[in-house]
């Protein structure tokens, strides 16, 4: 059907782009965006090839960029297939999201939530956390990896919080960010969730997504973070930063991401991929 809709499309379109009209190659990724292409499993040799490939680590940017409407057409189905995503962290209030964004750092969803439910049955305020004191909140996050740094950052914002901001969790990237162990993604995942905010905090999925589909190529998270705020159309910048998101840990895995089971695969344009449109 897809097939069939890009070659009408491509017989009424110009071959060069004049006069405000678009070209073949945008009247044909417009058509492919819309209808999309069957994404079949490619054979054993050809898996081999592409798993080959993609080995060799190809750096950020090495994938070809989406198109407009491709990246609309990948939101548009990732919406679909999970309307209303949010964080795996468990938390109550803004405070106990900035506390377990906090603790999440190099560490898992998973591990963090087995830790909080205990230091949050304790301390879910600010003031209560301070109260707790770094000792005590070190014994019950031990769990986690790097737990003394996180515990002495947990209870230095705490108190920071209580003295500044009268118990309360800052709405601004700067405030947030000027609180002990909180940087620039922390910041964006509780502007995001707690807040309601546009942002989109690039951790290594958000970034492995963006520069493998093509979807936002980058060096660096910043320059990832910067390319999909402007590319990602407005309807789906609430919810972009969890859907990409769950999409890196759940489907577009770094060492062999399941290709055949991505609704998006045929949008993709990395060249590793293990499917064929």
């Amino acid at each position: 059907m897809a097939k069939k809709m890009a070659k009408s499309l491509a017989k009424k379109a110009p071959r060069k782009s004049s006069g405000g009209k678009p070209s073949v190659r945008k009247v044909l990724a417009k058509a492919k965006a819309k209808a999309g292409k069957a994404a079949g499993v490619k054979p054993a040799a050809k898996r081999k090839q592409a798993v080959a490939k993609a080995a060799q680590n190809l750096s950020p940017g090495a994938s070809p960029p989406m198109t407009t409407a491709e990246i609309a057409e990948a939101f548009r189905r990732l919406a679909a297939a999970n309307p209303e995503p949010t964080t795996e962290l468990t938390y109550t209030n803004p405070f106990t999201l900035l506390v377990a964004v906090v603790l999440s750092a190099q560490a898992t969803d998973a591990g963090v939530n087995k830790a909080t439910p205990a230091l949050f049955a304790l301390a879910d305020t600010p003031a209560r956390m301070a109260a707790l004191g770094e000792d005590r909140i070190r014994d019950l996050i031990k769990t986690i990896g790097l737990f003394r740094t996180k515990a002495k950052n947990v209870a230095l914002l705490a108190h920071k919080l209580v003295a500044e901001h009268g118990g309360e969790v800052p709405k601004t990237r700067e405030a947030l960010e000027a609180l002990p162990g909180v940087g620039r993604k922390t910041a964006n995942v509780v502007l995001n969730t707690a807040f309601g905010e546009h942002t989109i905090a690039v951790d290594t999925h958000i970034f492995r997504v963006g520069n493998r589909t093509g979807m936002a190529t980058g060096k660096t998270p910043y320059d990832v973070e910067v390319k999909l705020e402007q590319v990602i159309p407005k309807q789906y910048l609430r919810h972009a930063h969890h859907w990409l998101i769950l999409h890196g840990r759940y489907t577009c895995i770094a060492r062999k991401p399941l290709c055949e089971r991505c609704v998006i695969a045929d949008l993709c344009h990395w060249p590793g991929k293990t499917v064929a449109a």
